[in-house]
């Protein structure tokens, strides 16, 4: 399926090196902030308490939030849970106070605000199961990132599956810089969103590296530039299909989806964007730098020009 077509090839790899050169700007700027500012890591990570009550009347969730800023925590997320009258919140280990001794206190104070408060239930995430999830997160992200380049390696060639895995880590390091730059919260939510923008770009840098074997195929006298720029050329208009539908539902969980679904939407807005982007001046690009050709896809059978037993034998010459 097309929405349009384009008859003259955009010559994408003409601007490789500057874009290349921007891509690298904006990946050391990620990893400054990685290391300088750190992720702003949730309760599940950091261990904390986690407590559900309930209310008579819908709940003012601007309240709330203020009891819970008045009480010293900044930044924390006070969110609906099942109805409108039940609000749950994740409050961060703070020195010198036990879980029961938070809850405690922040019962006290909501119902000073409001009698009709009443506890639901609440829960303790010691530190050491947050390092155990954290380590756990790194194992996945590590076992997707293996997982992906070896696929590359056994469908294409060592070079695709090298630029590949440089665009897709591209994309998460500047997911992640972005959360730190900004210290937006870092929950399983939001690190299940990196781990579907890893697949996600795969499949784009999939579909543009088998656009250019094929044409390897069919025009022998192309040069890898133009190869390279008419496979992204051919599939511009299922990109832009792929990704604006799927675009149009991530910003209706961003714009309507509240906070619960606010930073998992906001890491898949950034790496739909990055991948697009990523697909087509990283991927492409790196692996037009490790001089790709037609060797390295099509296998030269030996057969005389004209063979009708030679399945490349019509090719556009």
């Amino acid at each position: 399926m097309e929405l349009f077509r384009i008859k003259k090839d955009i010559p994408f790899m003409r601007h490789a090196l500057v874009l290349n050169a921007v891509s690298l700007i904006t990946f050391l700027a990620a990893v400054f902030f990685l290391f300088s500012r750190g992720l702003n890591l949730s309760v599940e990570f950091t261990g904390g308490t986690v407590m559900e009550v309930a209310y008579e009347q819908p709940a003012d969730l601007e309240s709330v939030r203020k009891v819970v800023t008045q009480l010293g925590y900044a930044d924390v997320p006070v969110q609906n849970f099942g109805t409108s009258r039940d609000v749950l919140m994740r409050l961060p280990v703070l020195q010198g106070q036990s879980s029961g001794q938070q809850s405690e206190a922040m019962m006290a104070a909501l119902k000073a605000q409001n009698p009709a408060v009443s506890l639901r239930r609440t829960e303790f995430v010691g530190p050491q199961v947050g390092k155990e999830l954290l380590a756990d997160g790194l194992k996945a992200l590590a076992f997707v990132i293996a997982g992906i380049m070896l696929y590359l390696a056994v469908r294409f060639e060592w070079k695709y599956a090298v630029s590949g895995i440089i665009a897709n880590l591209h994309d998460i390091i500047i997911i992640l810089g972005f959360f730190a730059f900004f210290q937006w919260e870092f929950s399983l939510a939001v690190l299940a969103a990196v781990l579907a923008v890893l697949g996600y770009s795969v499949n784009e840098s999939v579909v543009i590296f088998d656009r250019i074997r094929e044409t390897f195929r069919r025009q022998r006298k192309m040069d890898p530039v133009q190869v390279i720029d008419h496979a992204i050329t051919s599939t511009i208009s299922r990109t832009i299909i792929t990704h604006g539908s799927t675009q149009i539902m991530v910003l209706s969980m961003l714009l309507f989806g509240g906070q619960t679904l606010h930073h998992f939407a906001l890491a898949l807005t950034i790496g739909i964007l990055f991948g697009i982007y990523s697909s087509v001046f990283v991927a492409a690009a790196i692996a037009m730098w490790l001089g790709i050709k037609r060797e390295d896809l099509v296998k030269t059978s030996g057969k005389k020009a004209g063979d009708p037993a030679d399945p490349h034998s019509g090719a556009v010459v």
